[in-house]
């Protein structure tokens, strides 16, 4: 068993990478840094100017805000400013009604928000906002991670004293330390540490079932959960755990990529990513009669696979963020089937071989589509695993050393796919001028 001090170190990073977010992380980073520059300004703002990183513009663009019926960034900054309160971090939003939308409208038609991209280089998650009101001004900025301050101040002068142990000046910086942390490691620590250490990995199984039941009272998004539940879906998939796995991760998906006002549990700074990482295992298990005790480790096993990996591809890239969190949920429900870590390491490699160059063109309601694929893979590469099946290293990226494939996988996404997001981007973009 691993010695306390370094169980203590993983628990840390998963309680700090798995947190409860209202809506899609992006705008309501924006809104949360928004909400810090009007509580140091003290005042509401005449004026508010955001400059972001491509990467923060992009997720930003087409999803929606919750409980507001609207979708963008406009909406999510004029209402950071109104009613957002930067200690409920990515929950920023939680007190919205229906008057403040309104009231929000009005501070959009008035004139006073402009939104751009950063000039110059700047971390691929970067948000600055400028807010002015009485000839004075505040500044705050998050880098590096979705709540990570790194700058706040007013009339220039340094107001707080903020926490720059996650920042990074440079994207690529970010995750250069992510020697300590292998695939054995966490296959380790998730099948054997101490049950009362980890069962708070549960609240994730909490929350995201919430989303997804919340998503049969409505309809949101592009309503892929609702379609896999009725006869059409079940006529040509079937009432079957695949179905049902497929459908339950769709449902919560599509609650909060159409701005529901209900949390879910993130992972790395993604909503999508901790639906993606928990649903999946959290029906297997259910429906195979796993016992409480095997769902949570197999709980661990998703969430902590998902972190492990996206240290090494960085917070914000062009690889879609379901190839890491399903290669999570792979993992998880290979160890719901009996599997051992030879198995796990064979999903992981199979994972790795079918999705690895999934673009991420923003977040939006049609993101229900990618996790679904993404989720339908994780089963697939899990019934090959436990049937001895796995992808070998004379085929494409795969490695024999499963560290060494998840780290082919991480520079394609976070290096080699650079043009793919500035050429994703430069599309978007162009198509809101046109």
């Amino acid at each position: 068993m691993m010695e306390p001090k370094e169980r203590r170190r993983i628990i840390d990073l998963v309680r700090r990478e798995v947190v409860p977010a209202i809506g899609c992380t992006e705008p309501i980073a924006v809104a949360l840094c928004v909400a810090k520059a009007c509580e140091t300004l003290g005042t509401r703002p005449d004026h508010i100017a955001v400059s972001l990183s491509a990467n923060i513009l992009k997720n930003a663009m087409g999803v929606g805000i919750p409980g507001t019926g609207m979708v963008g960034l406009p909406i999510a900054v004029a209402l950071g400013a109104l009613c957002g309160h930067s200690s409920y971090g990515l929950e920023v939003l939680a007190d919205v009604t229906p008057q403040l939308v309104e009231q929000g409208k009005a501070y959009i038609a008035e004139g006073r928000i402009d939104i751009g991209m950063k000039d110059g280089e700047c971390d691929k998650l970067y948000i600055e906002i400028h807010a002015e009101a009485d000839g004075h001004e505040a500044c705050a900025i998050i880098q590096g991670g979705h709540t990570t301050f790194t700058h706040v101040s007013l009339d220039g002068v340094v107001c707080e004293t903020t926490d720059n142990s996650q920042a990074t000046v440079d994207d690529c910086q970010e995750t250069d330390d992510d020697s300590w942390l292998s695939l054995r490691k966490v296959y380790e620590f998730a099948t054997t540490a101490p049950l009362d250490e980890i069962d708070f990995i549960n609240q994730a199984r909490t929350l995201n079932e919430s989303a997804a039941n919340e998503s049969l009272k409505s309809n949101y998004g592009h309503r892929l959960g609702k379609t896999l539940t009725r006869p059409l879906g079940r006529g040509i998939l079937g009432d079957s755990i695949f179905s049902h796995i497929l459908s339950q991760t769709a449902l919560a998906c599509d609650a909060r990529m159409a701005g529901a006002m209900v949390p879910v549990m993130s992972n790395s700074g993604s909503g999508n990513q901790g639906i993606c990482a928990t649903m999946p295992v959290v029906t297997f298990a259910e429906e195979n009669h796993n016992t409480a005790e095997e769902l949570t480790r197999a709980l661990m096993l998703s969430h902590l696979t998902a972190i492990y990996i996206k240290q090494s591809l960085g917070r914000l890239s062009a690889l879609c963020g379901c190839v890491v969190a399903s290669t999570g949920s792979s993992c998880g429900i290979t160890y719901l089937m009996g599997g051992e870590y030879p198995q796990v390491v064979a999903a992981v490699k199979n994972m790795i071989a079918n999705l690895t160059g999934m673009i991420c063109d923003g977040a939006k309601p049609s993101c229900t589509l990618k996790l679904t694929s993404g989720v339908s893979t994780a089963v697939l590469s899990a019934m090959l695993a436990m049937s001895g099946e796995c992808v070998t290293s004379v085929e494409g990226i795969i490695d024999d050393d499963v560290d060494r494939s998840i780290h082919n996988l991480t520079h394609i996404g976070k290096d080699a796919m650079c043009e793919t997001d500035r050429c994703v981007l430069n599309i978007m973009t162009s198509k809101q001028k046109s």
